[in-house]
């Protein structure tokens, strides 16, 4: 197509030109634009199709992740750039949809991409969030939360005139269907991402997030996952899941008959895949459909097989708050025709094994959603090596004895034309002028560049790239947030959800380490600047005080004319994919250092390694598979391990007083933390209650790893200093990163789960 033709063509029904245009104009054609190219593109239509249904999509914006899957991304800066125009700042215009928060909803946006990629047939299935999580705002050194509005009257979603009725216990609701277009990789497929709404959303608090969660008419697609520290909040997720799982079976029977599917043979043509505990509902909710449809004289025997053949579910997680359990009195008060299919398939789960701890509803009438989707789906992936062999051996050992053929894992990975490609473009055109284009396509490619570690042309160019992407994280951050860095320091990076289990709190120990050494006198071989980017959920006090330790920290060093010049603290605020995109490709180093058994899979790891950072982690997660890879010489591994982990907790052996006692710099760093210096500065109830808590709980084992962690961080910023060789060792990771490709990932879930 002639682009150029087009937009100018847009552009000149609003009386406007390339080159007189604001900026916001441009962005509202090239969406137009980008809208009708992908309408005379289709899903496949052959074979089996795929629901992925997921609480949350965390897709980040769209504009430039379109224009490079539909292969208009160069033509479309040229033509800008020949009016004087620059893409990157057109792209500031546009909204960050608020439709996911962390790991989990990113993984489900990469997933759709490669889906599409790939040429399969498959679309994502979930709620159309207005606000968002929240938009996170600093004040007073602590976490404040607003509402994160993006809806705009001209936006990528699309009313698709489909309504479906939602019966709850008390009201029925009517749920409004939007569609958001998925492009895969310059092969004309696009896919869907299904979003169900409510038919009048309710507005935006006027202070902070707080509204009427009774309120289900107009409150139910406010927010994703609304304060549930209250009953009325925990009822609303329950809601919400009702909802979203109910719309979706609809959906599914509806294309069923469009496509003259035999709905009594469901799982010939469709699968459903659960991403998480959330959706879980879908399973006894489908059963509730098809006996409902008389015409089809399916039996309860019938309906279950129809729905443990069609539902497939992956488990992101050990932690108990991630393995939902609702109390059976909500679903009676919720979704009340729910309840005796439930209760019939936990009777035949009963009937069949006397194990307690394998029973749906528990003794104390609470049901396990997570063990309806063990038994009734035919199915069970964990996400990474590690965290599959936990599942196996400890976690669900109980379900493993019974299905070991349900149980497989898919290790996570990321789509490299977001987190490559297009937040990295420098990077992406070294990698083909060594290799080629195939790489693009093909991402285990990227191992060719391993032939270049010795190179000193490449590795120097490496090095430049890495530099210039300081450089532009730097002039980004002094924009958006006044933040000045240094972009000669080492860029030291944690970006992810924050959770005690992440660990935020250990690197903050390490900063405040570092703080007292250089008052000492010690100062490093070159400036470290430690850079935090997370939201803390706003019921999770524990969370927040991390936060506002890291914030009063912030304060401290940077406006300390003895420190500041060697290292400083830098949390930034809001953080989402925009500001990931960012980050990601500035980073020397990689901050992995959850507690080892703890991370299912993380996917920052990947996206770092694949931008040249190294990491620095514990054996958790992908880290382990990361390793294998790259070899112990190409990253810095520190901590105790899984196994080590797993005892100390079934002994309750774990005791962070002995620690606090028996280390001197330990026992510094934590008595810093109400120390006059930070006392001055932040709450002492905050700060208080989390050196309280690291001295006589650390559920999370913080003191049991810092020192080892200090240790190999100092090694880390020593090593730094070789640059060349620091150099290799990000080229070695770069090369080996071709394995976490979200495609390869899509593949292994088609090959053996989907059969698409």
């Amino acid at each position: 197509m002639d682009l150029k033709k087009e937009l100018t063509g847009l552009l000149e029904q609003k009386g406007k030109t390339l080159e007189n245009a604001a900026d916001q104009d441009l962005y509202y054609a090239l969406l137009t634009l980008t809208q009708r190219v992908q309408q005379k593109n289709a899903a496949p239509s052959a074979g089996r199709k795929l629901y992925y249904i997921s609480a949350e999509f965390l897709i980040g914006k769209l504009l430039s992740n379109n224009l490079l899957n539909l292969g208009l991304y160069d033509q479309a800066k040229q033509v800008l750039a020949q009016a004087g125009r620059d893409l990157s700042r057109v792209e500031d215009f546009e909204p960050e949809p608020s439709l996911g928060n962390g790991g989990l909803g990113r993984l489900a946006a990469c997933f759709l991409d490669s889906i599409a990629s790939l040429g399969l047939n498959g679309d994502g299935v979930g709620l159309n969030y207005h606000y968002g999580l929240f938009q996170q705002v600093f004040e007073h050194n602590q976490q404040r939360e607003q509402p994160n509005p993006w809806l705009e009257d001209q936006s990528w979603l699309t009313d698709t005139g489909v309504r479906f009725k939602v019966p709850f216990g008390s009201q029925e609701l009517e749920s409004v269907l939007y569609d958001l277009n998925v492009p895969g990789y310059e092969n004309g497929v696009v896919n869907k991402l299904h979003l169900f709404d409510v038919t009048q959303p309710a507005p935006a608090p006027e202070q902070g997030i707080s509204f009427d969660k009774g309120d289900i008419a107009h409150c139910l697609t406010s927010f994703l996952y609304p304060d549930d520290s209250d009953e009325a909040g925990k009822l609303l997720r329950v809601y919400q899941q009702y909802f979203m799982v109910c719309s979706a079976v609809q959906l599914i029977l509806r294309e069923a008959e469009e496509k003259g599917w035999s709905i009594k043979r469901l799982n010939q043509h469709a699968v459903i895949q659960i991403n998480d505990t959330h959706p879980s509902m879908v399973i006894p909710e489908l059963i509730r459909q098809l006996l409902a449809r008389k015409e089809l004289g399916l039996s309860m025997d019938e309906a279950i097989y129809v729905a443990s053949n069609v539902c497939a579910y992956t488990n992101h997680t050990i932690l108990a708050e991630a393995l939902e359990t609702w109390p059976s009195s909500y679903l009676e008060q919720v979704a009340p025709q729910l309840m005796p299919i439930i209760r019939e398939l936990d009777k035949r789960a009963k009937e069949k094994y006397a194990d307690p701890r394998v029973a749906i509803i528990d003794d104390n009438d609470c049901i396990h959603m997570a063990h309806m989707d063990i038994h009734y789906g035919f199915s069970v992936n964990g996400v990474a090596a590690l965290h599959t062999d936990i599942l196996k051996n400890t976690e669900l050992k109980h379900f493993y004895d019974i299905y070991p053929g349900k149980f497989n894992n898919k290790t996570n990975g990321v789509t490299f034309r977001r987190w490559l490609m297009a937040c990295n473009p420098a990077l992406a055109e070294l990698i083909t002028q060594c290799i080629g284009e195939g790489w693009k396509r093909d991402p285990a490619q990227l191992e060719k560049l391993l032939s270049f570690r010795k190179d000193t042309q490449v590795l120097d160019r490496l090095l430049a790239v890495k530099s210039d992407n300081k450089k532009r994280l730097s002039a980004y951050l002094s924009k958006t947030q006044g933040i000045s860095l240094d972009p000669e320091s080492i860029f030291d990076i944690q970006v992810k959800r924050l959770h005690e289990y992440k660990r935020q709190q250990m690197n903050a120990l390490y900063a405040i380490h570092q703080y007292q050494r250089i008052k000492a006198g010690y100062t490093p071989a070159r400036p470290i600047t430690v850079i935090f980017g997370a939201k803390a959920a706003p019921a999770y006090i524990m969370a927040k005080n991390i936060i506002h330790l890291i914030l009063c920290l912030q304060k401290l060093v940077n406006e300390d004319p003895q420190v500041s010049p060697w290292m400083k603290i830098v949390m930034v605020e809001n953080y989402n994919v925009t500001l990931a995109e960012e980050l990601i490709p500035a980073a020397d180093l990689s901050e992995q250092i959850s507690l080892a058994s703890k991370e299912a899979s993380g996917t920052s790891n990947m996206k770092f390694m694949a931008n040249g950072a190294l990491t620095i982690g514990t054996l958790d997660g992908a880290n382990v598979e990361i390793a294998d890879l790259v070899g112990e010489d190409n990253i810095y591994l520190f901590g105790a391990l899984s196994d080590k982990v797993i005892d100390l907790y079934a002994r309750n052996a774990y005791h962070p007083e002995d620690f606090y006692g028996a280390s001197r710099w330990i026992r510094e760093a934590v008595d810093f933390i109400t120390g006059p210096e930070l006392s001055a500065i932040g709450s002492m109830d905050k700060l208080q209650a989390l050196q309280e808590d690291l001295k006589g709980k650390d559920y999370f084992m913080a003191l049991l790893d810092v020192r080892d962690y200090a240790k190999v961080k100092d090694q880390a910023l020593w090593d730094y200093e070789d640059r060349r060789d620091w150099a290799a060792k990000t080229l070695v990771n770069i090369g080996k990163s071709g394995f976490f490709s979200s495609d390869r990932t899509i593949q292994e879930y088609n090959r053996d789960i989907w059969h698409l």
